[in-house]
């Protein structure tokens, strides 16, 4: 029986005849193992619980050499090959489809999944045709909103306000938790021992600021602007780690009451700018009536008679001229 008879998917025998194209079929044919695992050891089988947008990594738990051939299986479908130092991930259109350069493999043949998803829930299978083991992973992604998502990994506060970023691990058996700040160490837990920035650079940034509670959370205290920037938590177990990763902005608290304090000051300049203009013009008006009422002539008074009472006026101006003209004739004629 030939190694091209065989189909890893149909018949239980995982084909590993990529790795020997140029080596005779029956020295090939060494390398087929059961998939059932009646030629290899009873199978390693972890459990993994991770929350989307998490990064996770199933370790291969060997020290990779020359000659380890592995092959990585999703739910029955070849995900990645490794020859020594040789590998290839995603040789189909499928697997491309599903991970869409989310995978990759460390020197060890660990595999990486990165920004998880709900659908890369299932059965990872490690099978080492090298050292004949089968190592299972049974990974669980569960769903987030992107809304929670959102206010889990950023973070806003101000300066001089507390922020914490939540730990949320759904249960693992976990043996070492690890904060970093920027790629550097920051924070570490180890059972029930925890420890906070262990080394000067940390210290002298931090200044007792950072606080662990006993679910593994961090709490920086009296933020700073300095504080700004990428965290990352990573869960890390014999089997494998979980990299969940938060950003953090702190606001100059200083500069934004200096400009709600100048936006107040230019509003009530304007305000009082208003309120002084229209006193202004009322009084000039209440002046310039008061001196029309003080200087008040005959034009004046004219322009504020009725045509009704200037009639009358003109009557008797008519009459009273009449009287002075035959006054005048009758002391003409004495």
């Amino acid at each position: 029986m030939y190694a091209s008879q065989f189909d890893y998917r149909d018949s239980h025998y995982f084909h590993v005849a990529y790795f020997c194209p140029t080596i005779p079929e029956m020295i090939c044919n060494e390398l087929f193992v059961s998939s059932s695992g009646a030629s290899a050891v009873d199978a390693d089988r972890v459990s993994v619980s991770v929350k989307e947008g998490d990064t996770v990594t199933l370790y291969s738990d060997v020290e990779l050499n020359q000659t380890d051939r592995m092959i990585w299986i999703f739910e029955n479908s070849r995900i990645a090959i490794i020859n020594g130092d040789k590998h290839k991930i995603c040789t189909d259109d499928e697997c491309k489809e599903r991970f869409r350069d989310r995978l990759k493999l460390d020197q060890t043949g660990s595999l990486i999944i990165m920004n998880t998803r709900t659908t890369d829930s299932g059965e990872y299978k490690l099978k080492n045709t090298t050292r004949n083991t089968d190592n299972i992973f049974s990974v669980t992604v569960h769903g987030v909103s992107a809304a929670e998502r959102d206010d889990m990994k950023r973070k806003s506060v101000k300066e001089g306000e507390s922020v914490t970023l939540d730990n949320r691990v759904i249960k693992n058996p976990i043996d070492l938790m690890r904060w970093y700040f920027n790629d550097a160490l920051i924070a570490e837990i180890t059972g029930d021992q925890s420890k906070i920035c262990t080394d000067d650079q940390c210290d002298e940034r931090f200044r007792d600021r950072l606080k662990l509670d006993q679910n593994g959370s961090l709490t920086i205290t009296d933020t700073r602007t300095t504080d700004s920037g990428d965290y990352k938590l990573k869960i890390s177990s014999s089997r494998f780690s979980i990299m969940r990763s938060f950003s953090v902005t702190v606001s100059d608290s200083g500069s934004s009451s200096v400009a709600a304090v100048v936006v107040v000051v230019v509003l009530l300049l304007l305000i009082a700018a208003v309120v002084f203009y229209k006193r202004k013009a009322i009084m000039q008006c209440i002046r310039r009536q008061r001196e029309r009422q003080e200087r008040r002539d005959p034009t004046d008074d004219a322009q504020d008679t009725s045509p009704e009472q200037a009639d009358a006026l003109m009557q008797m101006t008519s009459k009273g001229t009449s009287q002075n003209e035959t006054e005048t004739a009758d002391e003409t004629q004495l």
